[in-house]
This record gives C-alpha cells, sequence and structure tokens, in this order.
C-alpha cells in the first residue's frame, strides 16, 4: 500500500521533470532505521537512461517529493538513494484502510487469474501418510491458499499410483495375512512384504466382507480383488488423514485411469514420432542423453512392462494438455535424476519445459526429547500423519513444517511443538489473537467500544511502536505476492510470529484499556483490532486456527 503510493509519487515527479522513465527502481525498507521508513533506487536506475548525474538527479526529485504532506522528510542518501520518512498522518490513514478491508486485507488481483497446477504429496497407496506427506501437504495447501488470495487460479491434486509392482506387492502382503486369519501363517514374513498393522487391519475388514470364499476362487482373479479392496480402503484411510490436517484436493489422478484410457501407450508413441526411441536387448530405450540427461533411459524392459518414467511422462503430458500456465511439483530431495529424465522427455517432445517448476522438500528429523526417531514405512516402524496430528495437534505440526523454507532440512522438536508457553511459537501467534479478543472483550464490559469512534483521533497513536505496529501490518500485501512468486509461504511463518512479538511488547508497555482516557483506549483498541485481523489471515493462509481463548 505505502509502497505502491511512493512509487506512483516518484513516477510522477520522474514526469514532471521530463526524463524518459525506467520503471524497474524499487521502493525498499532500509536496513538501517535511522534511514527512514523507506528508501528507493529510482535516480540511480533513470540517471544512466537521462545522462545524468545520480545524485543531481535525487536532489532535483527530493524537491518536488518533499512538498507532499506525505512525507515528513526526504532525503538524498550516498551516491543516489532517497530516504522517506513517512508522517504520522499517512501511518493512521493506512491503518483505517485495513480495519475497512477486513477479512480481505492483502488479496488482490496480483496473480491475474494465472492458472497454476500444484501437485503435491503424491505417496503411493500402499500405506497410511507419513511426516513427510504432513511437511508436503502444509506447504502445497498453504501455498494453495496464498495464490488464491492474491488473484492467481490454483488447482491441487494428487498424483495416485495405484498400478505397478509396489500395489502388486500390497495385495501379496494383504493375502498373506488373510490366510494367517484362516490359520495359514507362512513360516516367516517376506522381507520385501509390507510389514505395518494396517496390513493386519485390512485382513480383518476385507475377511469380514468376503469370508474364506476368497480361496475359492482363481489366484489371479483372488489377488486383484485384494489389490482394489486394499487400495480403495487406503485411498479412505488417506482422505480422513487429510481431512483431519486441513488438506483438501480439487483432483485426485489416478496411474491405473491413464493406463486404462490409453494415455501411457499415446506418450510412447508421442516419442517413436519424435525418433527419440530405439531398441535394445529386447527392450525400448528413450534416447534422453540427446536432451540433457546424464544416459539413455528404458522406456519399456524385457518383460513387456513400462519403467516408471513412461507412465510420469504420460502424466506430464496431461498436465500440459489441460492448458495451466504453471506446473508445479511438490517432491522429496530423492527426485533430482528423475527429474532430469522427465525434462528430457518434455524437451524431446516440444513441450515448454519452463512451465514445470520442482520443489524438492529437504530431508525431516522427528526429535523427541533429543533423539531422531528413526522411521521405515516397509518394516512397519513409521509416524504417522495421524500420529503427529494426535501427538503435538494440527495447528502445530502445520506451523512447525511451514516455519521452515522447503529447501532446509527440518528438525521437527516434537516436545516444542506441545509447549503451551512462548516458547512455542505456534503458541505465541494464536495467544496474541485470543488476548487481543480477551481486551477487547472487557472493555465492552467497561463499556468502551468502537462502535462511536472517530477516526480523526487516530492522531492519538503516536508512540513509535504503535507506528512500528501499522507498518508491520502494512507488509503483508507485498509479503503473500513474494510468497506465491516465490513459492516460499514459510515467509508467512516469520511474519506473523514478528507481528504477534510486536503486539506482546506492546501490552507489556502500555496500557490498551483505561476508563479515564476513553478517547485514547478506542484508538488502541483499534489498532490491536486490525493486528487481530491480520493475525487471523495470517494463520488462515497457513491453515492454522485462531482461537479466542486459550
Amino acid at each position: 500500500m505505502l509502497k505502491d503510493k511512493i512509487y506512483k509519487d516518484i513516477k510522477s515527479g520522474l514526469r514532471q521533470l521530463r526524463l524518459r522513465i525506467n520503471k524497474n527502481y524499487t521502493v525498499e525498507i532500509p536496513n538501517v532505521a535511522e534511514h527512514g521508513d523507506f528508501s528507493t533506487n529510482a535516480a540511480m536506475l533513470n540517471a544512466k537512461a537521462n545522462n545524468m548525474n545520480p545524485r543531481e538527479l535525487a536532489e532535483k526529485l527530493v524537491e518536488i517529493l518533499a512538498k507532499s504532506k506525505s512525507y515528513k522528510s526526504v532525503e538524498v542518501a550516498g551516491p543516489g538513494f532517497i530516504n522517506f520518512k513517512l508522517s504520522k498522518s499517512v501511518y493512521h490513514k493506512a491503518l483505517a484502510e485495513i480495519v475497512k478491508a477486513k477479512k480481505t486485507f492483502g488479496s488482490s488481483d496480483y496473480g491475474k487469474g494465472k492458472k497454476i497446477l500444484l501437485e503435491y504429496i503424491s505417496a503411493n497407496p500402499t500405506g497410511p501418510l507419513n511426516v513427510v506427506s504432513a511437511r508436503a501437504g502444509a506447504y502445497g495447501d498453504s501455498l494453495h491458499r496464498i495464490m488464491a488470495f492474491v488473484g492467481f487460479d490454483p488447482f491441487s491434486e494428487f498424483y495416485v499410483n495405484d498400478a505397478g509392482n509396489q500395489v502388486d506387492i500390497l495385495a501379496e502382503s494383504l493375502e498373506i495375512r488373510y490366510r494367517e486369519l484362516h490359520g495359514d501363517p507362512l513360516e516367516e514374513f517376506p522381507t520385501e512384504a509390507y510389514h505395518g498393522e494396517y496390513i493386519k487391519d485390512l485382513a480383518v475388514m476385507l475377511n469380514s466382507v468376503d469370508g474364506s470364499k476368497l480361496f475359492h476362487i482363481a489366484e489371479k482373479d483372488r489377488l486383484e480383488r485384494m489389490k482394489d479392496f486394499a487400495l480403495e480402503e487406503i485411498h479412505k484411510m488417506q482422505v480422513e488423514s487429510l481431512n483431519r490436517f486441513d488438506v483438501n484436493f480439487d483432483n485426485w489422478m489416478s496411474e491405473k485411469k491413464l493406463r486404462l484410457e490409453g494415455i501411457l501407450e499415446e506418450a510412447l508413441s508421442y516419442l517413436a514420432e519424435a525418433h527419440c526411441t530405439y531398441e535394445k536387448d529386447d527392450a525400448v530405450w528413450f534416447s534422453s542423453s540427446q536432451f540433457g540427461d546424464e544416459k539413455d533411459r528404458v522406456l519399456i524392459k524385457t518383460d513387456g512392462n513400462p519403467t516408471y518414467l513412461v507412465p510420469d511422462i504420460a502424466y506430464h503430458l496431461t498436465k500440459y494438455q489441460r492448458g495451466f500456465d504453471v506446473m508445479i511439483d511438490v517432491l522429496g530431495p530423492d527426485h533430482h535424476g528423475h527429474v532430469a529424465k522427465l525434462k528430457a522427455a518434455l524437451i524431446a517432445l516440444e513441450m515448454e519445459v519452463d512451465r514445470l517448476e520442482v520443489v524438492y522438500l529437504q530431508h525431516i528429523n522427528l526429535l523427541d526429547n533429543g533423539e531422531i526417531i528413526k522411521m521405515s514405512k516397509r518394516t512397519g516402524k513409521i509416524i504417522t500423519m495421524d500420529d503427529l496430528i494426535d501427538e503435538v495437534g494440527k495447528d502445530a505440526a502445520r506451523y512447525f513444517f511451514l516455519n521452515r523454507r522447503p529447501s532446509a532440512h527440518l528438525d521437527f522438536d516434537m516436545e516444542l511443538a506441545k509447549k503451551k508457553s512462548s516458547e512455542n511459537p505456534v503458541y505465541y501467534c494464536q495467544y496474541a489473537h485470543a488476548r487481543i479478543h480477551s481486551i477487547l472483550k472487557k472493555a465492552k464490559k467497561e463499556k468502551i467500544s468502537l462502535k462511536d469512534y472517530d477516526i480523526k483521533n487516530l492522531k492519538k497513536l503516536d508512540k513509535p511502536i504503535e507506528l512500528d505496529i501499522i507498518k508491520k501490518m502494512l507488509e503483508l500485501p507485498s509479503l503473500l505476492n513474494a510468497c506465491a512468486d516465490h513459492r516460499e509461504p514459510h515467509r508467512l511463518a516469520g511474519y506473523v510470529h514478528e507481528l504477534a512479538g510486536m503486539f506482546h511488547k506492546y501490552y507489556a508497555k502500555y496500557k490498551i484499556v483505561d476508563a479515564d482516557h476513553k478517547e485514547l483506549s478506542q484508538s488502541r483498541m483499534y489498532l490491536i483490532s486490525a493486528v487481530k485481523n491480520v493475525i487471523a489471515i495470517s494463520l488462515d493462509l497457513m491453515g492454522i486456527s485462531a482461537p479466542e481463548k486459550m
């Protein structure tokens, strides 16, 4: 808001000077507070295009800009930077705009309806969702919320790998447990099978539906029935977990469906028509080394089955065919090699590979009393998404996952996440919201409300911390745009924690509600009600609740 105003004032000043305008100048908050509220490089950027000395141009601009009552001071610094100190009235007017905007503050049409496909989690449907999926869920869902809020048109998708070797092993694992129920156990459970307790639970559920009749049908049909049953039940399990985590998808894309619709054959024929495939050693190969990959890759194995690469190419072809402007894949750190193969195929097919972005989420260490919890899905030793929600709660889990940039390793301290104190960052933020609600409730009991408040009294908000709080709130719109542009919702987690901290310090230093000073009380209530609103907006965009009582 304020940045936009200053940017426009500078542009107007350059026009008054009848200069050619380079619009790429920036308006930023200086790192050193003494330099002012905002600073710009406009003179330095425009001096060259107009054959002028940067400092000389800066001085001419300052002469024009200083006439505005919006600025307490406008000064030239260094080789040609311009520093601005805003008048208090500008902040007061901006505060009124924040309050007027209510829950829409920070929203915009910045994204111009750009169609974005967000694919995240996409865990194999062979077991419960784990903490890795939880981090991807918190990241993808929050990015989706932020993008929608600032005018993009995001579409979320979960790719279900419900075909291939892993689901065959799932069916075989279920059959073993099913036979155990009927008195036919194996001496040793196969290492490659899925060992989790959920497989036993599935066997009991299947037995309650089908009883022993599955033993009287052909093995192929029996395994197919078990595969379908397990996939359906595990899908339900995953959806329930995601609902608890407040993550919803616009679409679930099935690999099995892609195969049935012939999309894999379509992708293979496109590659063949592009003269990018060849046969060797009874297999079909893709000449991916010609398109940036380190070596050629097998597409069809000697047994006639496709490798994992084929359905992935086919799936991404559907993304392009559906007309998205940008497609974002959220993947684990072990997918770098696979992405190189995929991008090679897209280049070979003359797709705009720059429309595909990949965000790599780094590893997670779950810490319990300082010790790392070891996890393995195949052996059944996993911490599921539900386990984590049961242990620390949905809000703490989402905040802790979002509090680090996606490219950073994450040590998730479960003991800290459970603390009900200011040490726990999500508790600290939520408590600020609840405390403000409590203050406003107390004021109502003392017959002080904002119903008859005259915003002319905002001039009573003249403490440096009050103006700093307004300034911090005004950062939200540009911060959200940056979160969307850079695919970094962690910036919002840091922002709301800083804002909550400013409020807590303000509350500790100044009395908000004082019956002997009604107008001052109302002004401060007006300020903190805006803080409450901005905290609520920020938490909601992260999928975190904003409680009114704690």
